[in-house]
């Protein structure tokens, strides 16, 4: 992979990341905010129901944070866009789609097929 697009997906993945944790930071704000109290039951239970909603995208986000993370370490370790399964390089066209993967087109089709096959 040629220079100019190492520095591309490294500075695609450092914005990244730097965006997720300050969303992360701002839900932390905000779930520490002095509690509301309402007299109805529903609004409460619409509240609580939002505030887990909240935290199911934060989790997500957590893990695409730790997923960008290794493949900022992928980059300093010149194995970014190569396929840990076969070895080979992953086109650009699937890292542009994807950054964060780690595998090529065809053995993460392989994979799922594989997945689906034993029901998982």
């Amino acid at each position: 992979m040629k220079k100019k697009d190492i520095q591309y997906f490294k500075d695609l993945l450092s914005k990244r990341l730097e965006d997720l944790l300050n969303q992360a930071d701002d839900t932390v704000s905000g779930m520490t905010a002095p509690k509301e109290n309402f007299p109805d039951p529903t609004d409460r239970a619409s509240l609580e129901s939002d505030r887990n909603f909240m935290l199911r995208i934060r989790d997500r986000e957590n893990k695409l944070i730790k997923k960008i993370q290794k493949a900022l370490d992928r980059i300093e370790n010149e194995t970014f866009g190569i396929c840990d399964v076969c070895g080979e390089d992953i086109s650009m066209k699937r890292l542009k789609a994807r950054p964060v993967t780690t595998q090529c087109i065809d053995c993460k089709t392989k994979e799922e097929a594989k997945e689906r096959a034993l029901g998982l």
